[in-house]
C-alpha cells in the first residue's frame, strides 16, 4: 500500500508541477519523516502533512512606482504566510527578477522548520517581489520600497508577521520599508528586523547568518574531534551571508579563499580580504572583478568560463565548504569534486543550496553535512532576538547577542544530532533537523485544533 508520504507527494506533484523548487523542498523534508510518522499515527489521522504543506495564506499584489525618468513601472509583490502554529510569521523579503510564488513557497516552507529549530516563538513565512535592485538609483529603490510597503502593511504587524531582508533586501531597503510602515501606521514597533541601529536594530544581526553557519560547522566538527583552525575553506556568494562567514572563519583560525557573485568568482590563495570585499560589495556595489583590480593575489573567473552546469567555486580544494549564494548552486558533480578534493565539512549558509543528489552524496560519504534549515538559522534566530529587544525597548551588547547566537546554533546541532540518533539515523542531520523541526510544529497544530 502506498505510504502516507508518497500519497501527499503525488497529490502535490499533480497540483504544483509548475513549481519544481517548491516540490524539491517538500520532498527533502517529507522523505525524512517516515520514521516519526510510523511512531505517531495521530499525524496522519489529523492530516498534518496535507495541512503543513499548504500555506495558511498567500497574498499577491501589484506594485506600481515611478522611475527616475518619470516612467511608471509595475512589479508583482508577494507575501506567503505559511504557518503560525508556534509564533508570528517570520521570514525575509527577496527582491530579484526570479521571484515568483513557487520560489517563495519553497523559502516559506523551509522557514517553518528552520524557525522551529531555533527554539524561539516564530512561525514561517516569506515574501518579496520580481523587482531587480541592480542598476537602480537610491531614489528608485526608495520609491519601490515605499510602493511595496503601501500594500504589504495591511498584512503585517509585530505579533502577526515580521519580515526581514533576503537577497536584494539589505539594510538600505529595510530602512525605506520601515520608514514607510511607520508613516502609514504611525506605529513605532518591531515590525521589520534587520533595521538600522538608530531605530531598533540589533547589534550582530548583520553578521548573524554568516557567523551562525561557522558556529554550526564548529559544532559538527567538535563532535568528531576536528577543528576549522588552520584549514582552507571555500565560500560562495558575496552578499551579507558570505561576507560575514568569511569574517568569522578568520576569527576561528581558518582561511576562506573564494567568494562569488552572479558574474564570476574570486580565488585568492592568500585568503579573501574581507575589508576589500565589504568595500566592493557594500559601498561600491560593484562586480567581483573590481576586487581583482584591488587585490593583486586574486584571480577572477567569469561565469562564462565555468564548466557547463558547474560552479567553479567547488573545484577549489578545501577542508570545508560554505554555500552562501542561492538555491541549487551545488549539484551532484560539484559534490563529487568537493569530496574527491578532500572536503570534510559542508555547512549551508544559503537556502537549499545543494540539490537532492548532492545532499545524498554528502550523506553517503559520511562527512559533516549541515543542511540549510539548521546551519543558516542564525539570521532568523537573531531577528527574533531583535524582536525581543524591540518589545522591551532595550538594546543588548554585541557580545551578548553573539553569545546567544553561538548557544542557539550549538543547541540546534545537539537537537538535530540527538533526534537523528533517536530515529535510527546517527550523524544524519537532515533527518534529525527535519524531524525535530516538524514535531514541534505538528504537535502545536494538533493542540490548537482544526
Amino acid at each position: 500500500m502506498m505510504s502516507y508520504v508518497q500519497r501527499v507527494m503525488n497529490n502535490l506533484q499533480d497540483r504544483y508541477a509548475y513549481e519544481p523548487v517548491f516540490l524539491q523542498a517538500v520532498q527533502e523534508v517529507l522523505q525524512s519523516l517516515q520514521a516519526v510518522l510510523d511512531r505517531n499515527p495521530q499525524y496522519e489521522r489529523n492530516k498534518i502533512l496535507e495541512r503543513i504543506v499548504e500555506p495558511e495564506r498567500t497574498i499577491s499584489f501589484r506594485v506600481q512606482w515611478v522611475d527616475d525618468s518619470g516612467q511608471v513601472q509595475v512589479n508583482k509583490g508577494f507575501r506567503v504566510q505559511y504557518n503560525s502554529a508556534i509564533g508570528p510569521y517570520k521570514g525575509g523579503l527577496r527582491f530579484h527578477p526570479s521571484v515568483n510564488q513557487g520560489i517563495l513557497k519553497f523559502l516559506g516552507f523551509e522557514q517553518i522548520f528552520k524557525n522551529s529549530l531555533t527554539g524561539l516563538a516564530i512561525g514561517g513565512g516569506k515574501g518579496g517581489a520580481d523587482f531587480d535592485p541592480k542598476g537602480k538609483s537610491d531614489m528608485e529603490i526608495m520609491r519601490f520600497c515605499q510602493a511595496f510597503m503601501n500594500e504589504l502593511f495591511h498584512h503585517i504587524g509585530a505579533t502577526i508577521d515580521v519580515p526581514a531582508g533576503d537577497i536584494g533586501v539589505g539594510g538600505r531597503e529595510v530602512g525605506y520599508l520601515y520608514g514607510q510602515y511607520k508613516r502609514i501606521t504611525r506605529s513605532y514597533e518591531g515590525v521589520l528586523t534587520g533595521k538600522n541601529l538608530l531605530f531598533g536594530g540589533s547589534l550582530a544581526r548583520t553578521e548573524a547568518t554568516g557567523y551562525g553557519a561557522v558556529y554550526f560547522a564548529q559544532s559538527m566538527l567538535d563532535a568528531r574531534g576536528k577543528s576549522l583552525e588552520d584549514r582552507t575553506c571555500v565560500v560562495s556568494g558575496a552578499g551579507n551571508v558570505a561576507i560575514y562567514c568569511c569574517e568569522k572563519l578568520y576569527q576561528v583560525g581558518a582561511k576562506p579563499v573564494t567568494v562569488s557573485d552572479s558574474r564570476g568568482m574570486i580565488h585568492d590563495a592568500e585568503g579573501i580580504k574581507v575589508d576589500v570585499l565589504k568595500q566592493v560589495k557594500e559601498v561600491e556595489r560593484e562586480s567581483l572583478s573590481r576586487y581583482a583590480e584591488l587585490v593583486p593575489s586574486a584571480v577572477y573567473t567569469p561565469v562564462s568560463s565555468y564548466p557547463e552546469g558547474r560552479n567553479a567555486v567547488w573545484s577549489v580544494p578545501c577542508f570545508a565548504a560554505f554555500p552562501c549564494a542561492t538555491q541549487n548552486e551545488l549539484n551532484l558533480e560539484d559534490a563529487k569534486t568537493l569530496l574527491a578534493n578532500g572536503c570534510h565539512c559542508v555547512a549551508e549558509g544559503a537556502n537549499m543550496p545543494s540539490t537532492l543528489d548532492a545532499m545524498h552524496a554528502f550523506l553517503d560519504a559520511g562527512i559533516c553535512y549541515g543542511p540549510a534549515k539548521a546551519a543558516n538559522a542564525g539570521g532568523v534566530a537573531t531577528s527574533q532576538l531583535e524582536m525581543a529587544q524591540n518589545a522591551s525597548m532595550q538594546s543588548w551588547t554585541f557580545e551578548a547577542v553573539d553569545n546567544k547566537l553561538r548557544q542557539i546554533m550549538n543547541n540546534i546541532y545537539i537537537n538535530a544530532a540527538e533526534t537523528a540518533a533517536e530515529y535510527g539515523a546517527p550523524g544524519n542531520l537532515v533527518v534529525g533537523a527535519n524531524i525535530a523541526g516538524f514535531r514541534k510544529v505538528a504537535n502545536a497544530m494538533i493542540a490548537q485544533g482544526v
